[in-house]
């Protein structure tokens, strides 16, 4: 190859004395002078910089617009440091107990010394109770009747166990479920002291109490406990698991059990007086196949087996608690709140009769969870009380009542006494809160008119007017305070759904501000953009400089303001600033605001129609269909632009590849993951089946095909241009298709995994996928990098000996004095080319990380870029919007595409385990950015293509065109956003907010940001190696 370059650069030395028609045609001399050829590379490198920097910059702006909006809508709360004493009861319960002594129960007779809490995750409600067919289900599924030692325990022993739906509150995610389980409060997007990167716990809760009355705490199992609690179990008895591998249905729960039945045997029940234990495998059978899989089955019945066996090892004084901290979805996810994500079970026994129930209709459990259930903050008020701990500080939860009615279900009085205590804790928290917050009265009058009344009724039992309350005094007195609490439930979480609006303003101003910004950079500055960067970048740091060090002074004058905030306002503020003299230096310079030609306005049409939509749920539930629509209309536009063509190849081409578009499109949407509002107007095809999270075996056909077709596609590209010559032929013919095809084997031993259909060690089969998913990523990043690196133009050179005329894509050297002329092969696409080659292995890595039904979206979406960039260059749009905007709507599209949709529960975290055994970091979490962003990160990788794609390679202003390209791709994630984000602000008290809104505003600003990072360090910086290698052979304009 090398030696073929040498030539290209000989033939330039003896063309020099060409004729000026070849000059023109761009091939001139390329015997420059070193120093002039050190000079040009030295201003491109640093004009390069400068754009970097302001591409930076601009993620800067939108980072900190979405730090601000988020600060305000993410709902927090106030957590106070108060901690609840033994001795120190919310009321005067002298009357009945002396409080004050952990051994015999600090506010209440304790019923248990132990107790043993099994956290199933994930277990929900329905897992445990009996099938019952009807209409709308004639069959059961796998996960039906396979823990049924919950149910038949707690009908033939209804004084020992009962079995009640037990609801989370939303979101549905281990760490916040297990914040409330322990604390007893509500759950919020982020709290003071606690987020979502397990911070520990810092406010009152049963953990903390149960380690300050000096009880031995044993762990076991899920290691997110350590997170929450650091230093408070056992270390001696502790064995903590990671958490994170969704592939691994068996390690933590064999460890969990290992450990655990030894410690429940009497010669050990002296060492613990608590045991957490936390089984997973349920949750990541969920994950993994879905629930209705007979690995589902399995690990339910794995689970009854041990329950059975955990029950003959107890002992009269200790309590066993089995609950599930929040339910699954119909494919096995959760994170949201529907239904199926928020109904867990809890089941509570005692081998000494102790429950009872306030009905006898009441001795079977609820058939669904819609019956009786009680709130998972229940849990913490009924646990203290039981063991005869202090009700933690902050607990809103309910007594609840299956635990104190009595064997007889008669103790009414018992349960009033435990309903006004927890009331009492309740009032004495809301005082305590309302002062913090220097709330007014209007916030606590209601609840307190509750107590008041509960107070009188109380009164009116204990104060001797009747000579001896009856039953239904008590019960009274259990309703009135059981009403106080939920009222004052109530208004707690309308407090702590407060926003702070102004943040949320100044969040959406900033990002608009960002927005007006790239319109101008991108679409409104004539001619060379990089001429004026540099001025840009000097107001840029001047202004936001002055901006920060003003912000630093406002913090120190004005204490409550946090540094962090004052500094990033003062910096964007001065920044915007800065941007703004700039804009008005070269007012001049501008081009008219408003698009002057059709492509221009449905570039527009599409942008804006798409954001007015997102104020809809309707719309934002069905977006995919939304973006099938624009993408199709975009294709029939583009077919009709180009039968108008003059030239017949332009129309043949134009037609066929916009034909070749429309027809991708459609294949694509068959691919298809429901989320639950499209239900039952929806079918999903990217799983087996609804309710699976695997692939059937059908779709294993995909990558195979796509090893067989994809590589001859994206070859005919480059023979179309004569670029297939160089690197690209071994890299695209050889190592593409190895690892495409290494990639079809991958999935084929992963589905095999799963369905076991081969009888091989589970450890070595899993091993084998690892070791050939890090040779794909070898290839694709490694090998990959290193060929785009280093790789020369996709050029051939061919010699001849008569003149002929010069075809697309071949220029002709010659020298009248001799008769052999030189044939560059793909000097028409020489940029585009061999920027392909770095598309290509971010094309490879991205369909390694998605599930077979996904890889292949991601291979048609590869060959509808190929096809747009015909489109566009065939029809002259290159200098128009409407191809950046394409590409972003093909990145949302197959966004969808893949699998995913603007749900938490939609993340695939097992792709963070595709090349690994174990969770690592940082990789780990890049793997799943990776798997749920893949499509939008393809077509950043790629948007540069729009200003490179068939080029010569001495076009001048090619970095300009570059610049406006990214930054109209940018617009158009950046005017989504910015739509999401106002829209979820102004609908902020709209009943699906958090269900529909919220998350759409979460996934618009996470691609975004993530567009951002791409754009700087890899397309645009990939253009700066591309450059520099076509001009190493063919010189600078």
């Amino acid at each position: 190859m090398q030696s073929e370059y040498n030539q290209i650069a000989a033939a330039f030395a003896r063309a020099k004395p060409l004729r000026n028609g070849e000059d023109a045609a761009g091939l001139k001399s390329a015997a420059y002078d070193a120093k002039l050829k050190k000079r040009r590379i030295s201003q491109f490198k640093v004009t390069h910089g400068l754009l970097l920097a302001v591409l930076s910059w601009i993620f800067l702006l939108h980072a900190v617009g979405l730090f601000f909006f988020t600060k305000g809508f993410l709902l927090t709360r106030l957590v106070l440091e108060h901690k609840s004493e033994c001795a120190n009861p919310p009321i005067d319960v002298l009357e009945w107990h002396r409080p004050g002594s952990a051994s015999e129960g600090c506010w209440h007779p304790k019923t248990f010394e132990k107790a043993v809490v099994i956290i199933i995750d994930a277990l929900r409600y329905d897992f445990t109770v009996p099938f019952q067919p009807g209409k709308a289900k004639s069959t059961p599924n796998q996960y039906h009747d396979a823990l049924p030692i919950l149910y038949e325990t707690a009908v033939q022993q209804p004084n020992n166990a009962f079995l009640l739906p037990f609801i989370a509150d939303p979101p549905t995610t281990t760490l916040q479920r297990l914040q409330g389980l322990t604390t007893g409060t509500l759950p919020t997007f982020i709290d003071a002291g606690s987020n979502f990167a397990g911070t520990a716990i810092e406010e009152d809760n049963l953990v903390a109490q149960l380690r300050d009355s000096g009880k031995t705490l044993v762990h076991l199992g899920d290691d997110t406990w350590h997170s929450l609690f650091p230093g408070y179990f056992n270390a001696n008895l502790t064995h903590k698991y990671d958490s994170f591998n969704v592939w691994d249905l068996h390690t933590v729960d064999n460890g969990v059990t290992e450990h655990l039945l030894p410690l429940l045997s009497p010669t050990n029940s002296s060492k613990w007086d608590v045991i957490f234990g936390h089984y997973l495998g349920v949750d990541h059978a969920g994950h993994r196949y879905g629930p209705d899989h007979p690995a589902m089955k399995a690990k339910l019945q794995q689970m009854n087996e041990l329950l059975r066996k955990v029950m003959t090892l107890l002992d009269d004084r200790t309590l066993l608690v089995i609950m599930g901290d929040h339910g699954m979805d119909a494919k096995g996810d959760h994170g949201g709140e529907s239904d199926d994500e928020v109904e867990a079970a809890l089941w509570m026994y005692s081998k000494k009769p102790t429950f009872g129930r306030t009905r006898p209709d009441f001795i079977e459990p609820p058939i669904t969870a819609k019956e009786r259930p009680v709130g998972q903050i229940d849990i913490v008020s009924t646990l203290s009380l039981l063991l005869g701990m202090p009700i933690p500080f902050n607990n809103l939860g309910a007594p609840i009542v299956e635990a104190f009615v009595g064997i007889g279900s008669n103790d009414w009085q018992n349960l009033a006494r435990v309903a006004r205590l927890t009331g009492a804790q309740i009032k004495r928290y809301q005082h305590e809160y309302a002062l913090a917050r220097r709330l007014d009265s209007s916030a606590t009058s209601g609840p307190l008119a509750h107590w008041d009344t509960a107070e009188q009724i109380w009164d009116n039992s204990a104060s001797g007017t009747e000579p001896k309350p009856d039953l239904e005094q008590f019960q009274d007195v259990h309703a009135a305070f059981s009403s106080y609490q939920g009222i004052t439930l109530s208004i707690c979480r309308e407090l702590w759904a407060r926003f702070n609006v102004p943040s949320m303003v100044l969040g959406i101003q900033i990002l608009t501000a960002g927005v007006i910004l790239l319109i101008y950079l991108s679409r409104l500055i004539r001619g060379d953009i990089t001429d004026l960067i540099p001025l840009l970048l000097s107001r840029l740091f001047k202004h936001s400089g002055r901006g920060a060090a003003i912000g630093t002074l406002l913090c120190i004058f004005f204490p409550s303001l946090p540094w962090i905030s004052g500094l990033l306002l003062g910096v964007v503020t001065g920044g915007l600033a800065g941007s703004a003299t700039w804009i008005f230096q070269y007012r001049s310079l501008l081009l008219a605001f408003l698009p002057n030609t059709l492509w221009g306005w449905l570039a527009v049409v599409f942008t804006i129609s798409q954001s007015v939509g997102f104020a809809s749920n309707s719309f934002t539930i069905w977006e995919d269909e939304i973006l099938m629509f624009f993408l199709c209309t975009f294709g029939m536009m583009a077919l009709s632009s180009s039968l108008q063509r003059n030239q017949l190849a332009e129309r043949s081409l134009g037609s066929y590849h916009s034909i070749f578009f429309l027809f991708l499109t459609r294949l694509a949407s068959l691919s298809r993951l429901c989320r639950e509002e499209q239900m039952p107007h929806c079918k999903s095809t990217y799983y087996a089946s609804a309710t699976s999270s695997t692939s059937a075996p059908w779709q294993l056909s995909i990558p195979f095909i796509s090893a067989l077709v994809l590589p001859g596609i994206i070859k005919s590209f480059y023979k179309g241009t004569r670029s297939y010559a160089g690197s690209a032929v071994f890299w695209i013919d050889v190592a593409f298709r190895l690892g495409l095809l290494l990639t079809a084997i991958f999935w084929t031993l992963d589905t095999a995994d799963d369905g076991d259909w081969i009888q091989m060690d589970k450890g070595v089969l899993k091993t084998s996928r690892v070791m050939i998913a890090q040779l794909i990523f070898t290839i694709a990043v490694a090998a990959g990098g290193t060929t785009f690196a280093l790789a020369q133009p996709c050029v051939s050179i061919e010699t001849s000996q008569q003149n002929q005329s010069s075809p697309n894509g071949l220029v002709k050297l010659g020298d009248q004095s001799k008769p052999e002329f030189v044939t560059i092969l793909g000097y028409a696409n020489v940029h585009g080319s061999r920027y392909f080659l770095l598309v290509i292995n971010w094309l490879l890595a991205i369909i390694l990380v998605q599930k077979p039904m996904g890889g292949g979206a991601i291979g048609i979406l590869a060959s509808q870029i190929l096809s747009l960039l015909e489109v566009i260059d065939t029809n002259d749009l290159s200098q128009s919007s409407i191809g950046p905007i394409v590409f972003g709507l093909l990145g949302s599209f197959h966004f969808f595409k893949t699998g995913h949709q603007a749900t938490l529960s939609s993340i695939q975290w097992e792709s963070a385990f595709v090349p690994l055994h174990t969770i690592r970091y940082p990789w780990s979490p890049l793997l799943v950015v990776l798997n749920t962003y893949g499509a939008q990160i393809l077509t950043t990788v790629a948007v540069p293509l729009i200003a490179l794609w068939k080029q010569p390679p001495k076009k001048k202003g090619l970095l300009s065109d570059v610049a406006k390209v990214a930054t109209t791709y940018i617009l158009y994630y950046a005017v989504i956003s910015l739509a999401t984000t106002m829209w979820a602000g102004w609908l902020r008290r709209h009943l699906m907010l958090y269900r529909i809104f919220s998350p759409r505003f979460m996934m618009g600003a996470c691609v975004l940001l993530f567009v951002d990072i791409v754009t700087v360090i890899v397309s645009v910086a990939g253009v700066s190696w591309n450059t520099l290698s076509v001009a190493e052979v063919f010189g600078w304009a």
